[in-house]
Parts: C-alpha cells; sequence; structure tokens
C-alpha cells in the first residue's frame, strides 16, 4: 500500500490505464497543461488538446469509442455538459440499445462537481440525479482516494459511457487553482478525510454499483456520496455525543444504485437520512424513498439537500449546501418523530 491525495489517485489509475492499453485516450481543453506529466509520457496522439467547445470535443468522443478507443473526455466541471448534452443523452447513451448491441460507446466523462467555494449555481451543481436519470449513463462519485482510482479503473474498462465526478472540494488541485485569483479568503468546507489515504500498489477495478457502509449504528442511516459522506460522518461524530449512533453509508454509484445495500441497513435501522449535495426536487433522496417504500420497509425518512439554485454569497451559499449543521438538525428531528 502506499498513500496518496484524491487527485494523485486519480492520475495514477489513469496512467496505469493508458501504459495497458494504447486504446486509451484523453480528450479536453488544457490536458496537456492540466495532464503534464501524462502529456510527457504519452504525447500529444494520446493526451489531444481541444477547443472550447464541450460539444465538439464530446461528439469527437463518442465517435471515437464507436471507433474502438476509449477516451476520457475532461469537461472541467459538470455543468458544461449541459453544453454537450445531446452527445451524452442522446447519442452515447443510446447507441448500444438502438443497434441492438452491435455498438458501444466505452466513453468516461470525467468532471468537476460540488459547491462551497463561492462560484454560484453555473459551476458547483452536482447534476447526479439527472444525468443518472437517463438509461445507458452510468454515474459514479468517489469519496475517497482508493475509491477514485479503483472505480476510474472500472469505468474506463466499462463498455458503456460513464460519468466520473470529483467533488472540487476533495482535489488538492481544484483547491489550488479555485483558490487562485483573489480568493485566498475564502474559507472552503473541506473535509478532514478524503482527501489523503491509502491506495493499493496496483489498481484494480472497484464494481460499479456497490455501496461501501463507512461506519455502523444502530438508531439511523445516512446515505450518500462524495463530500456528503465526510460531512456525514462529522455529523456522526456529533451525534454519538448525544447518544445516536449512526451508520454512513456511501452509495460510491448514483447509476446503479446499490438499493439492496441501502434496504439492508435501514431495515435494522428503522430510519434513512439522505445527505445528496444534487437538487432535492426529483433527484436522489426521492429515489431512496421510494427505495425503501418499495421494500415494504416501516421507515422513518427525512432528507438534507439543495433546494433551489446556488447563491454566490458565502453566506447563502453555505446555507444552501447540505454541511454539518444541517444534517445532525434533521438527524435529530428524525430520531425525535
Amino acid at each position: 500500500m502506499k498513500t496518496m491525495t484524491y487527485a494523485q489517485a486519480i492520475e495514477d489509475a489513469l496512467a496505469q490505464a493508458m501504459a495497458a492499453d494504447e486504446r486509451v485516450v484523453i480528450f479536453g481543453e488544457d490536458v496537456p497543461a492540466l495532464r503534464m506529466n501524462l502529456y510527457a509520457r504519452f504525447g500529444d496522439r494520446r493526451v489531444r488538446q481541444t477547443p472550447i467547445s464541450e460539444s465538439a470535443f464530446l461528439g469527437a468522443a463518442v465517435g471515437a469509442a464507436m471507433a474502438g478507443l476509449r477516451p476520457v473526455a475532461e469537461l472541467i466541471m459538470i455543468d458544461f455538459v449541459a453544453v454537450a448534452a445531446d452527445a451524452l443523452v442522446n447519442q452515447a447513451a443510446k447507441i448500444e440499445t438502438f443497434t441492438g448491441g452491435r455498438w458501444q460507446v466505452p466513453l468516461v466523462i470525467r468532471a468537476g462537481c460540488g459547491g462551497g467555494y463561492g462560484d454560484g449555481g453555473q459551476h458547483e451543481q452536482a447534476l447526479w440525479g439527472w444525468l443518472a436519470h437517463i438509461p445507458g449513463i452510468k454515474v459514479v462519485v468517489p469519496s475517497t482516494p482508493a475509491d477514485a482510482g479503483g472505480l476510474l479503473t472500472a469505468a474506463i474498462e466499462d463498455d458503456g459511457p460513464v460519468v466520473f465526478l470529483e467533488h472540487q472540494l476533495l482535489a488538492e488541485d481544484w483547491l489550488d487553482y479555485l483558490g487562485a485569483g483573489g480568493r485566498t479568503t475564502v474559507a472552503y468546507d473541506v473535509p478532514a478525510e478524503g482527501r489523503m489515504g491509502e491506495v493499493p500498489d496496483r489498481w484494480e477495478p472497484t464494481p460499479i454499483g456497490q455501496a461501501a457502509l463507512r461506519r455502523t449504528g444502530a438508531d439511523l442511516t445516512m446515505a450518500g456520496v462524495g463530500v456528503g459522506i465526510h460531512r456525514a460522518a462529522a455529523a456522526a461524530e456529533l451525534l454519538a455525543q448525544e447518544g445516536i449512533a449512526a451508520s454512513v453509508l456511501d452509495l460510491r454509484s448514483i447509476a446503479p444504485l446499490d438499493r439492496e445495500a441501502v434496504v439492508r441497513d435501514v431495515r435494522r435501522t428503522g430510519r434513512l437520512l439522505v445527505v445528496d449535495e444534487d437538487y432535492r426536487d426529483f433527484g436522489l433522496t426521492g429515489e431512496l424513498a421510494a427505495t425503501i417504500l418499495e421494500a415494504d420497509l416501516p421507515a422513518r425518512y427525512a432528507r438534507v439537500a439543495v433546494e433551489g439554485t446556488i447563491p454566490f454569497d458565502p453566506a447563502r451559499e453555505r446555507m444552501a449546501l447540505p454541511n454539518v449543521e444541517r444534517i445532525v438538525t434533521a438527524a435529530r428531528h428524525l430520531m425525535e418523530r
């Protein structure tokens, strides 16, 4: 085992995949600079600079995947997927079904997501619920360096489109970038755990669609992904001081969703609190509520999510996101009901 940051684990797994399979290529804006080590090692034919046009290079990546390559297209921030939605939603997601399996699109879309640094609702969205709503798209959201590398390895090996989302507060290179240009006064809500951790000497794929129970408690289950897992863990520590024992279930992927793991833990605790940095309405929080209802569980339910457009103002932004205080308050109310 060795120790790496979240960002280092992703780049290390990508380097391993590129060394093992020459079909793995990178598309994106400024990737020769952003992936300097990979560019120096693999050259400009495999680390490809693109114009500032997400619709153009994501469309090209779909065609490249259909032609036999295994592209990793970097959208920088998932908000920009709206510019290139047709290539993903109407093409990549549907081609295998429309062709009866004769064509596949082994494409990874890598993008930053999540808020907490003052960039507002055009750069801090999660959008995983929207993307997971489309059949044919897998959506993964790792919360630790080990999962980041393992899930990226699995995503590259997958024969369909996978959206690989990296929370911007977990990656040191994101924090360096976001802290530049006059933002040094911004106080980031960065979890103590998640940015650095043990990783394997060689990456093996972490199965997509298998949740991980990070903490076990008897009173309630808190489920989520990404930074939400670390905030839930911090909330669980505070709740433990009040005699409330909470489980923390890291879903790790939104699509496919490990419903069995959710049902199994909620059957034991009798309460579910969903921590979701995506929009509350018509998303992951409602899907998990439906999951426990359809399993006929007599469970109590609550959710902490984003209820509207994320504001620029730091104080209002903090109130909008599912921070530790909101999670603790929701858990207390759930225990009282």
